[in-house]
């Protein structure tokens, strides 16, 4: 028995899609390498949610046997409402994923997690054999950090430790991210809080430091993973 309920039926993305048109063109490049059989981890972001409208017409159309492991509840109503079937890492191992990144440098290293979903992303990538990270043009720096913090996602009772342990690297502002529509801190698909650190300069080890202070689950540093980039132009 189904709910009767319409509300699936009517969600869209909960933001502007800036460079809407460009990222269509990479997200219809994104439907086209899916293949039949394949079980697709799938991130968070405007792009990716335009690639899963592209991929769920090939599925229709194909009658693909295809399978999707979303990154966030919202990928994963998205998912629901275009009828693409979906599972999890509990029980299978995705072929391969794309993501969005809201930062990426000549090394392909990359800042991901302005959506909040940035520890399931980094469990897909590392689970998945291929990772795409789509882009638009604004993304791609010369520095990470040039744009955009660090998003670090933290246990709330770690919070006051964990900033003072940050505040020993060469930190310059931390900010616990606050929610637009809630009162105080977003909190995360997995209860916690979400802290956003601008850094002097982030060095190569600051991925592996900053998982390393008690408290943070996982950090939006991506570095020397091995992703292919498509832009979207």
């Amino acid at each position: 028995m189904k709910w009767n309920s319409n509300l699936l039926d009517h969600l869209q993305w909960s933001d502007t899609i800036i460079n809407q048109e460009a990222k269509q063109k990479v997200a219809l490049q994104i439907s086209d390498k899916v293949k039949g059989g394949d079980i697709i981890g799938a991130g968070s972001g405007s792009t990716v949610y335009l690639a899963l409208f592209a991929i769920a017409k090939r599925i229709k159309d194909e009658g693909l046997p295809v399978q999707v492991i979303p990154a966030s509840l919202e990928i994963a109503m998205t998912c629901e409402n275009l009828q693409i079937p979906v599972t999890s890492l509990l029980t299978d191992k995705p072929n391969w994923c794309f993501d969005g990144a809201d930062e990426v440098d000549p090394s392909k290293s990359l800042i991901k997690g302005r959506g909040g979903a940035l520890f399931k992303e980094k469990l897909l990538i590392r689970s998945s054999a291929k990772t795409y990270i789509l882009v638009d043009e604004t993304k791609i720096v010369q520095r990470l950090g040039t744009n955009f913090p660090v998003p670090i996602e933290i246990f709330p009772g770690s919070l006051t430790y964990v900033e003072s342990a940050l505040k020993e690297m060469n930190v310059s502002d931390i900010t616990l991210r606050p929610a637009k529509g809630k009162d105080g801190p977003v909190i995360t698909e997995n209860g916690n809080f979400l802290l956003d650190v601008k850094f002097e300069n982030i060095k190569a080890d600051y991925e592996r430091q900053i998982k390393s202070i008690t408290g943070v689950v996982e950090s939006g540093l991506f570095i020397d993973y091995d992703v292919e980039i498509m832009i979207a132009r």
